[in-house]
């Protein structure tokens, strides 16, 4: 089955990539939202450069899809990106990394559903603790590029994900609460270097 990806850069998207690639299933195309609303309720403001260098390394094209991150008017953007992989290398399904967000997961699978793809999603409602210990496991070099909780401040911002990380955001979660995968948006990712990629990303 040919699938495409929705691809933000970070963690939840690339591994939910190296999952379904895992699974036997082809991955053909990227399809990232390039969102010029920092607070958008759907997407992951990451460069496009950062992740064409992703998409390089995966030797995968990528469908690159601006929009102005309007609440729900986004959704059209991201439907018209949906559009234009399934013509051009005709996808029959969706691989997307959302882990706990219903608003996010149920508008993507509604898309999905009404272009008649399957909509795949293997990190639904994982636990966020055994997650971060898997994606360590799996030799996944993750960095925080963006924070915004109480607890995190800049010095956050760098950083990589690794057994001191977890020690960390262990303790910020009893604290604060702080979601220790960052899914309220308390932290976002890029993905460095991982099993996908064919050599090591910048």
């Amino acid at each position: 089955m040919k699938l495409g990806v929705l691809f933000s850069g970070g963690k939840d998207s690339t591994y939910s990539a190296y999952l379904a690639e895992k699974n036997g299933y082809g991955l053909v195309c990227l399809i990232s939202i390039l969102s010029k609303n920092p607070d958008s309720y759907m997407f992951q403001q990451i460069f496009r450069e950062d992740i064409q260098k992703q998409a390089d390394a995966m030797n995968l094209q990528i469908i690159f899809q601006e929009t102005k991150g309007i609440k729900e008017k986004e959704l059209k953007d991201l439907e018209n990106a949906i559009k234009k992989a399934k013509k051009e290398f005709q996808i029959e399904g969706l691989v997307i990394g959302a882990l706990a967000s219903v608003y996010q997961a149920s508008r993507i699978q509604k898309i999905c559903s009404k272009l008649d793809l399957w909509c795949f999603n293997p990190l639904w409602q994982k636990d966020q603790f055994e997650l971060l210990e898997e994606l360590l496991k799996e030799k996944f070099k993750i960095k925080i590029v963006k924070v915004a909780a109480e607890g995190l401040d800049e010095k956050w911002v760098g950083k990589m994900i690794d057994k001191e990380f977890l020690k960390e955001i262990k303790k910020l979660n009893e604290k604060y609460k702080v979601n220790p995968a960052g899914e309220g948006g308390e932290f976002e990712t890029y993905v460095v270097n991982c099993p996908l990629f064919k050599g090591k990303n910048g």
